[in-house]
């Protein structure tokens, strides 16, 4: 067993729609899904903000609910890869190739929770 002092994690956000949140309950909310063929980058972001702003205005529109996701990972394995800027000052996120997705999900400590819900599916979705 792997244990983690507190000062070693970091906390990172995902928005995800209702099918990746399926898959990540059906995981025991310990792990992120593969992604698929057109998907090659994993995008956590390092704020609740940006997070809520995805799932708000990209995943309601695609998919009718957002689910904004928050965990704990392991810093000292987060530290290979860099935050990326990605437009205004909340939009932050870490590039994390498909290929690297299964041993980052060793490294989350703890479990996902979803913190946030948009959308007229949400409530159904996450219950």
């Amino acid at each position: 067993m792997r244990h983690c002092f507190r000062e070693t994690w970091r906390n990172l956000t995902i928005p995800v729609g209702p099918r990746e949140l399926e898959l990540i309950r059906a995981s025991g909310w310990r792990h992120f899904p593969p992604r698929l063929p057109d998907q090659p980058i994993f995008y956590p972001v390092t704020n609740r903000e940006y997070a809520a702003e995805i799932a708000r205005d990209w995943n309601v529109k695609a998919s009718g609910a957002g689910f904004v996701t928050q965990f704990d990972i392991d810093a000292s394995y987060l530290g290979q890869f860099s935050v990326q800027k990605v437009g205004g000052n909340i939009h932050t996120e870490y590039w994390i190739p498909a290929e690297a997705l299964q041993e980052f999900n060793v490294h989350i400590v703890g479990v996902i929770a979803v913190i946030e819900e948009f959308g007229t599916a949400a409530g159904s979705a996450s219950s």
